[in-house]
């Protein structure tokens, strides 16, 4: 056996899926700034920069694409942040947004928003052309799809590029996410549809609001991931320990026994405690089990990096005891490995 087999293993996509599956929302310890999805919210910016206006809305990750109502907000889907979910996603609901598909919504979203912040909704033009923004919401609709009245944007499941007509809130964001859009050519696409009065409408109210700061803006997140305490197996309707034989490289449970929660007193790392007995533990590791140094300490970098993602503590004067415990446990794992290839639980 090699250092590359216990990596195989820790690092194995059946592990990395079950160690997410049985993860908080809130702990997977998400940020729209340095992940995938930057680089697109920054696209938008710069598209709205293009167009003069000044408002850009407070970007959140959530479970959903959405804006609350009347809130100047863009929510989201967390799974859009992590390559890693973006898999798992796929896997789940047989589907993820890719990248065009992406910059699609935050447009859409970014017309909510504009509308909300600069309350757009209650001009009688706004109105007339795209009827009553208190029309009740109804999730199901029934679309008319060789109308021109409506523009067509967001591929919508079931219904094709008509969600437009599903309320007059959705009418502005699409007719919206087709202005902003670059090299749409919406004046050419759209010159003979009665949709195009609605875009010249968006033109013009953009033109004049740009340069505008909105006023009082009333910003609330609904559902932001921070908040979600649902585990994702929970979240996915998913039956994780079914998914736990194909985890061979899962050790979460092991490392929760050694470093249970701690309420009170004071506390330290474990990961911190594993870094830096690493030397101390892996001549140890391979006098008993047999493994090389590299092999120990290939399953000494994947508990280090458990500890660290699940937060784990222990109380201080506890130090010697962990150590020796922590010892055993992964004497134990490696001995597993070496005669099996695999960790048992």
């Amino acid at each position: 056996m090699s250092a590359v087999g216990i990596r195989s293993i820790t690092q194995s996509w059946a592990t990395v899926r079950f160690e997410l599956l049985n993860t908080k929302l809130s702990d997977l310890k998400l940020r729209i700034e340095g992940s995938p999805l930057q680089s697109s919210v920054q696209r938008l910016t710069r598209e709205l920069t293009a167009k003069r206006i000044i408002f850009c809305p407070e970007f959140y990750l959530t479970d959903s694409w959405g804006c609350p109502d009347r809130v100047p907000v863009v929510g989201i889907p967390f799974y859009l942040a992590d390559r890693r979910l973006r898999r798992l996603e796929e896997e789940q609901t047989g589907y993820v947004e890719d990248e065009s598909t992406v910059m699609m919504f935050l447009r859409h979203e970014a017309g909510h928003s504009v509308n909300y912040a600069y309350r757009l909704w209650r001009l009688p033009e706004w109105g007339e052309l795209f009827g009553p923004f208190t029309r009740p919401y109804h999730e199901d609709y029934r679309p008319d799809r060789f109308s021109r009245r409506f523009v067509r944007h967001i591929d919508a499941y079931r219904y094709g590029r008509t969600y437009a007509q599903k309320h007059p809130d959705e009418d502005f964001a699409e007719t919206f996410a087709v202005w902003l859009t670059p090299r749409a050519n919406w004046r050419v696409r759209y010159r003979l549809w009665p949709a195009l009065r609605k875009l010249r409408f968006v033109d013009r109210i953009m033109r004049t609001v740009c340069g505008m700061k909105p006023t009082r803006l009333r910003l609330r997140l609904v559902n932001p991931i921070e908040t979600m305490e649902t585990l994702l197996a929970d979240y996915y309707g998913q039956k994780a320990d079914r998914l736990r034989r194909q985890a061979q490289g899962y050790v979460d449970d092991k490392l929760r026994e050694i470093f249970p929660a701690v309420r009170s007193g004071e506390t330290a790392s474990a990961s911190s405690l594993l870094r830096d007995c690493r030397a101390e533990l892996l001549p140890r590791i391979a006098r008993w089990s047999g493994l090389d140094q590299n092999e120990a300490d290939a399953l000494l970098l994947k508990l280090e990096s458990r500890c660290e993602s699940l937060g784990l503590r222990y109380r201080a004067r506890e130090t010697q005891t962990k150590i020796m415990d922590a010892t055993a446990m992964a004497v134990a794992l490696s001995m597993d490995f070496a005669y099996s290839g695999r960790f048992t639980d």
